[in-house]
């Protein structure tokens, strides 16, 4: 049987292709990654796509590459890197010969795109979104730790409102101020209050009933 005519296989270098690709981007491989990826790819165009479209789809497929490099350097916000996403989709899928040929294109390629994440816990990152808070690291040198474990231990303590509650304001619990809601009730200044409720620095409070 022709090779052409196997398409598994050909979604088998779409795959590796693109994970590689973009393994080199999240990662720091010298390189390897990248000529791994240029590789599967290379075979993919030149052999699974019509010859006169070849040019055209791989540059349409490096070009999606490109602006997912320029969004992770530059701008950071994601913008260009789902464009780039979709550029590359369209240049695997349109050369197929029917809708199920296209689609499985589509799925190898973004298989491969997510399973390329699976690096970043293996290798050593790049410098890539830095900006974009889900890839910001809260470390315990930054001092978020000790904050979480501070607003967690005001669980259960008891205090005073420093301003009326309609239904957010100021508490004061062991001598320093906290900002809390009071679940949607109004609650007096200078009312005590006890902590009932703590989920990361967000604190809940109810006014201290006397027994």
């Amino acid at each position: 049987m022709d090779v052409v005519e196997l398409q598994w296989i050909g979604f088998l270098a779409l795959f590796f292709g693109t994970l590689f690709i973009l393994g080199e981007m999240f990662v720091n491989m010298r390189g390897i990654f990248g000529v791994l990826g240029l590789g599967f790819i290379t075979v993919y165009f030149t052999v699974y796509t019509e010859t006169d479209s070849v040019l055209l789809m791989f540059i349409i497929y490096f070009l999606g590459i490109l602006l997912i490099i320029i969004d992770g350097k530059v701008l950071n916000d994601g913008t260009l890197a789902t464009i780039g996403l979709v550029l590359m989709i369209v240049a695997v899928a349109l050369p197929q010969p029917d809708f199920a040929n296209g689609l499985y294109a589509v799925i190898s390629i973004v298989i491969g795109a997510f399973s390329s994440l699976a690096f970043l816990k293996v290798f050593k990152r790049r410098q890539m979104w830095t900006k974009i808070a889900l890839m910001d690291q809260l470390t315990n040198e930054q001092g978020y730790s000790s904050l979480s474990k501070e607003y967690e231990a005001l669980l259960g303590e008891e205090g005073v409102a420093l301003t009326d509650f309609r239904p957010s304001g100021t508490i004061e619990v062991n001598k320093k101020h906290y900002s809390a809601v009071s679940g949607g009730r109004w609650i007096k200044k200078g009312t005590p209050i006890k902590v009932v409720a703590v989920d990361g620095t967000s604190v809940r409070i109810e006014e201290l009933k006397e027994d």
